[in-house]
């Protein structure tokens, strides 16, 4: 499957026909005040698909907006424009920080979204106090014990842990805890929000891993939001490029990582860590190489957003918006000059728990 969208109203990813089945995201417009009668845009005409079973990830570095699509699914962002559904229901109508509780999160730090002064027990029964389970109902103390149990188990911690509090784990740890919360309530989506960058690399091959283990034996739908290629290409099966608000490029998780199209995709992979160092000073040598001296940021409206950056930059580039159009290698790509890039040779590593020889 492979991502698509070019004009307006069509989807990045390759789920056409599976509207309705999942997270639908169509031409998602956030703007925030920045002053008096002055607006910045941090979402520009983004539309994506997340189908119900798979995971689609979502990539770009700080500032490129991911989270901000994430804080505009979860009702905690402006929606200037554009439609964000879920199965039947308008997200964007349900009002500021009203989401259904089919869509739950897991944020990036461990450490401040849990609440130090109370056990993890207490943690992740609250929401079971607040919610009715599928037949309506309300869960008993008894009941709402049972299921915090049984969802450490399910994240790999012990039931004990429950009596626990957050001071005494680790940072992975507390990244499982936050999982269990965010699957206590058995969602249908779930966004993680960097869900693992702020963890060491052995830890977050063993977070990774758990993730996956979860998506596939509950069915899971997840958005994976990260700067990382090589983590997203672990969990992913679809990927959607983000920079300045808007997307680049989109495919599935193998054409975006194996034979990236966007020269903005192209210094992506490059910049994800390797455990070789040899090979990351070269990749570093190449990428400082590739990389033109700094230049006027072009109007968003009339140009590439990436031009001020791009090695491979005209003038059209400059003067033109491109539109996501069919990549040389499956997917879509948002560049006037991808046809003429050069091919794409660099060996890309799949994953963080894999080391490499020096």
């Amino acid at each position: 499957m492979h991502p698509h969208s070019s004009a307006p109203g069509e989807p990045v990813s390759a789920t056409a026909g599976l509207e309705g089945t999942g997270l639908t995201i169509r031409d998602l417009v956030v703007d925030y005040a920045t002053g008096r009668k002055k607006r910045r845009r941090a979402v520009d005409g983004v539309s994506l698909d997340v189908p119900t079973g798979r995971t689609v990830g979502l990539v770009g570095e700080s500032g490129s907006g991911k989270s901000t699509v994430a804080k505009a699914v979860l009702g905690m962002a402006p929606v200037s424009s554009g439609t964000l559904t879920y199965g039947p229901t308008r997200l964007q109508d349900l009002g500021r920080g009203s989401r259904p509780q089919q869509i739950q999160v897991v944020f990036q730090d461990p450490y401040s979204s849990l609440d130090p002064t109370k056990t993890i027990g207490y943690t992740l029964a609250e929401p079971l106090r607040a919610h009715t389970d599928r037949t309506g109902t309300r869960l008993t103390e008894s009941d709402r014990g049972t299921a915090v149990r049984t969802m450490l188990e399910k994240v790999g911690l012990p039931p004990e842990a429950a009596d626990r509090y957050p001071a005494q784990f680790s940072g992975g740890q507390r990244q499982r805890i936050s999982i269990a919360r965010a699957l206590i309530l058995r969602p249908e989506l779930v966004i993680c929000d960097e869900a693992v960058s702020a963890l060491d690399l052995s830890v977050q091959a063993q977070i990774l891993n758990l993730l996956l283990e979860l998506q596939q034996d509950l069915g899971l739908s997840m958005l994976f939001i990260t700067h990382d290629l090589s983590v997203v290409h672990h969990i992913a099966e679809d990927i959607v490029v983000l920079y300045r608000g808007r997307v680049l490029e989109s495919g599935t998780a193998e054409a975006v990582c194996r034979t990236p199209s966007h020269p903005y995709t192209r210094q992506l992979v490059m910049s994800a860590p390797l455990h070789s160092v040899s090979r990351q000073r070269r990749r570093r040598e190449q990428r400082e190489a590739m990389t033109p001296p700094p230049a006027r940021l072009a109007p968003l409206a009339d140009s590439c957003p990436f031009t001020h950056r791009c090695p491979h930059a005209v003038e059209r580039c400059r003067t033109e918006r491109p539109a996501l159009r069919a990549s040389p290698h499956g997917g879509r790509v948002a560049c006037h000059r991808a046809d003429e890039l050069p091919p794409w040779t660099e060996t890309f590593t799949v994953s963080p728990e894999k080391n490499e020889n020096p």
